[in-house]
């Protein structure tokens, strides 16, 4: 009797064993055939050209991510890129199109992808570039088109200018001449919207060494500057006919030089912050005050 009771308590629980092991095979044979499923999947993706990762290295010795298809000879075509700054690009080799992931977008020549020969480049901001570019870089001559309408057309190098370009402002004032990191650097002519023209030597964005400054208003200046400011020796010569030969500091006649007036006076002699000084003779009439920089 009871060892018929033993036998029957031990059928439900045979059956739960049993239903246990029948659980766990299905799972394992589901995740084997999930696991087989992926597997054939990436195969044919690999067949088709899909690659989950290709290193590209950039020709300034960086490091570049790619996601995506590849063509028969394993070039990268289409997909995403991924930089080490940690932004990423959607690119398309065959339209030559890169999108970023801050929202500029350049369609263009591509090398590895890189940006790299001719092509534009839209800035997320509203600013355009276009013209040539070497491996990401722009670099060559092309147009940069600001967004509040300022335009620089000319010589570019590591993304910046260099060498001879034409920039023109919105307001219409101009600067014809050479450029060193994005500044003003060499001989230039810089014509403003009310006329007046310098034209001479930059160093660091400002004018610096000999150049000659004619004013709207007439007035004409021939001599040294150092920061923009008349400052040496050099010639200013005024609308109404007066004249002023000698040396200059922060715009003011400072240090020796000779006055002229249209009657043809002349006085020779030290000056001081634009004020005559050591008189011998007579009075001397005061000279007129040289004009302000543009």
């Amino acid at each position: 009797m009871d060892n018929n009771i033993d036998s029957i308590s031990e059928k439900p629980a045979r059956r739960r064993r049993r239903k246990h092991r029948n659980v766990v095979l299905t799972i394992s044979i589901i995740l084997a055939a999930a696991v087989l499923c992926v597997i054939i999947v990436y195969i044919i993706l690999y067949m088709n050209g899909f690659r989950p990762y290709v290193r590209i290295t950039s020709e300034n010795g960086g490091t570049i991510k790619f996601t995506g298809m590849v063509d028969k000879t394993g070039m990268p075509t289409k997909g995403t890129l991924y930089f080490s700054d940690g932004s990423s690009a959607k690119v398309d080799s065959e339209t030559g199109e890169l999108v970023y992931s801050n929202g500029n977008v350049y369609k263009g020549g591509l090398t590895d992808m890189q940006k790299n020969g001719t092509g534009v480049l839209t800035y997320a901001s509203g600013d355009v570039y276009e013209g040539q570019f070497s491996y990401d870089e722009i670099s060559g001559t092309g147009v940069f088109r600001f967004e509040n309408g300022d335009t620089y057309e000319g010589e570019f190098s590591g993304g910046k200018k260099n060498g001879k370009g034409t920039y023109t402002w919105a307001d219409g004032s101009t600067y014809v001449g050479e450029y060193k990191d994005d500044k003003k650097d060499g001989e230039g002519t810089y014509t403003w919207a009310d006329g007046s023209i310098y034209s001479g030597m930059y160093s660091g964005d400002m004018k610096n060494g000999v150049g000659k400054f004619t004013y709207a208003c007439g007035d004409v200046y021939e001599g040294e500057f150092v920061n923009d400011v008349r400052t040496g020796k050099g010639t200013y010569i005024w609308a109404n006919g007066e004249s002023y030969t000698g040396e200059f500091k922060e715009n003011r006649l400072s240090g020796q030089g000779t006055y002229t007036w249209p009657s043809g006076r002349t006085y020779t002699g030290y000056f001081e912050n634009g004020a005559i000084v050591h008189v011998d003779d007579a009075p001397v009439p005061a000279p007129t005050d040289a004009g302000a920089e543009s």
